[in-house]
């Protein structure tokens, strides 16, 4: 059997997105998400997408990392199935959708960019060496100089893997301050591909909160550096290290179309 497939990027972290409500997709198991998502042997990509029907919404959508578990939510994978959604004509320029933390809202702005509505935040823990919060999924924010030295796959990999963020580990960021501090550079090991991205969405979120209050600041906007591009986070800051109104803006690039065999 042939899946047929798009292949999208929000600024280098790229998704194969499959419309899974016209395919059969029983057959995609962990093994072969994890062997579509392989950069050898498959098509290669950080992570899948499954568009599903939804009841009360546009669409839902399912993530799976590339090591073909499912995941919590994605950023970037938002804000490419969003575009995906609209190629379609799944979606208008403002859609809702469901994901696995809730429901969200996107535009698709007049130059292409897509700004999508995350989860509020809130039980923001700081710790001796950094921060911890869930923006989706859950995040180690760490602050640094150099961070163009910073061995991600040594550093972020032994982050990422302590006993004191349990059996399922965390993600792990490091944040440096470019310019006074609403611009900020930031680069992510991701649980589930086990290397680091070039961007990743609730990253930069949980990145540009932690921001506000490392530095004490009054920006509520951010602009993000990343391997892969910038973007853009805000939010409102309430009491209590509530954070609501949280918007990610960048692009999500369409790369092309293909099928891949599934199954004998």
């Amino acid at each position: 059997m042939l899946v047929h497939f798009s292949k999208y990027h929000g600024t280098g972290n790229d998704f194969v997105l499959i419309d899974g409500r016209k395919q059969d997709t029983s057959l995609l198991d962990q093994s072969l998400i994890h062997r579509i998502c392989h950069r050898r042997f498959g098509v290669g990509a950080d992570g899948l997408i499954v568009m599903e029907k939804s009841e009360g919404y546009d669409f839902t959508m399912r993530y799976f990392n590339a090591d073909g578990g499912e995941g919590t939510m994605c950023g970037n994978g938002g804000r490419c199935i969003v575009a995906f959604a609209h190629q379609l004509g799944v979606a208008g320029s403002e859609t809702t959708f469901e994901g696995i933390d809730g429901i969200h809202s996107a535009s698709i702005l007049s130059g292409g960019e897509i700004r999508l509505k995350l989860s509020d935040v809130s039980g923001i823990r700081s710790l001796e060496d950094g921060y911890i919060l869930d923006t989706g999924s859950p995040h180690f924010v760490k602050f640094v100089e150099n961070l163009e030295q910073v061995a991600m796959e040594q550093e972020g990999k032994e982050i990422r893997h302590q006993r004191r963020f349990g059996k399922e580990g965390v993600n792990v960021n490091f944040v440096e301050a470019v310019t006074d501090t609403d611009t900020i550079f930031v680069r992510t090991f991701e649980r589930g591909v086990e290397a680091e991205t070039w961007s990743c969405g609730t990253g930069i979120t949980a990145a540009a909160i932690c921001s506000y209050l490392h530095h004490k600041s009054d920006k509520i906007t951010y602009q993000v550096r990343t391997k892969g591009g910038e973007l853009q986070v805000s939010f409102q800051p309430k009491p209590d290290l509530l954070f609501t109104d949280v918007y990610l803006t960048g692009p999500a690039s369409h790369v092309y179309n293909g099928s891949i065999k599934a199954g004998d």
